[in-house]
């Protein structure tokens, strides 16, 4: 499954940078296959246990820092596919190509 997820602390000013780092540190740090872009961090994992441990761990860095924190999540459940990150994006490249 990928989940694609933002976390955004709330009562702490415009910039939360700092605040992201945290939660996308969590994600680096779970070993598991994972992408960053301006919006979302995208994690991918066998299970649901498995993927939204790691998304709790994140929410979890941006609270002990802000007093309130939003997010915003979107799962792809699609069980015995694996390397999803990857193989999506490459689909939607070769029919550009096309």
């Amino acid at each position: 499954m990928i989940v694609a997820f933002s976390v955004t602390p709330l009562g702490v000013g415009e910039d939360v940078g700092e605040y992201v780092a945290d939660a996308v540190r969590v994600v680096r740090e779970s070993g598991l296959p994972n992408r960053t872009d301006a919006m979302f961090t995208s994690v991918e994992g066998d299970s649901w246990d498995e993927v939204m441990d790691v998304v709790k761990r994140a929410v979890a860095a941006v609270e002990e820092r802000a007093p309130r924190v939003s997010l915003v999540l979107k799962a792809d459940i699609r069980p015995g596919v694996t390397d999803g990150l990857t193989s999506k994006v490459e689909t939607v490249e070769r029919h550009l190509a096309e």
